[in-house]
């Protein structure tokens, strides 16, 4: 029996954070905290409501892994200088570090689960599943309009 893509998609992001969390737990980074971190690092200064459509979780759920991780020393709240109830989220120093000393263990796992691919077919297999993933998000977004 052929699995649908949708299955393969699932099962491996579902494989892929099992590893991942199985490598970083004495970090005590899972791997969505350390998507809300890799997410954060390219968009320092947003505040928690876009951030977590950005990430696809609820709000309360976004406020809660953001607790852990301020806990944690990793990220930090500051004021919205143009709005004085809203916070915008920063890593730290100390989540930089993190950042650094966990990359390799990102990178060997892709190594690991692209083994056997050239880097021809690693490539390919990227720009795939990107154009997957771009025309899930622009129906979304079609789908979102249609709505409103």
């Amino acid at each position: 029996m052929s699995e649908s893509i949708g299955y393969l998609l699932n099962d491996s992001a579902r494989l892929f954070r099992r590893a991942f969390n199985a490598r970083t737990r004495d970090t005590g980074i899972t791997a969505l905290q350390w998507r809300l971190i890799t997410y954060l690092k390219r968009h320092e200064g947003i505040r928690q409501g876009p951030l977590a459509e950005l990430i696809e979780v609820e709000p309360i759920t976004l406020s809660r892994m953001v607790d852990r991780l301020e806990e944690a020393g990793l990220v930090e709240r500051r004021a919205d200088p143009a709005d004085r109830r809203a916070r915008r989220l920063y890593l730290t120093a100390h989540a930089g570090d993190m950042l650094g000393a966990m990359r390799p263990i990102a990178e060997k796992l892709i190594d690991e689960a692209t083994e056997g691919l050239s880097v021809a077919e690693r490539e390919q297999l990227v720009a795939l599943v990107e154009k997957v993933r771009a025309n899930l998000s622009r129906r979304e977004c079609q789908k979102e309009t249609e709505t409103a």
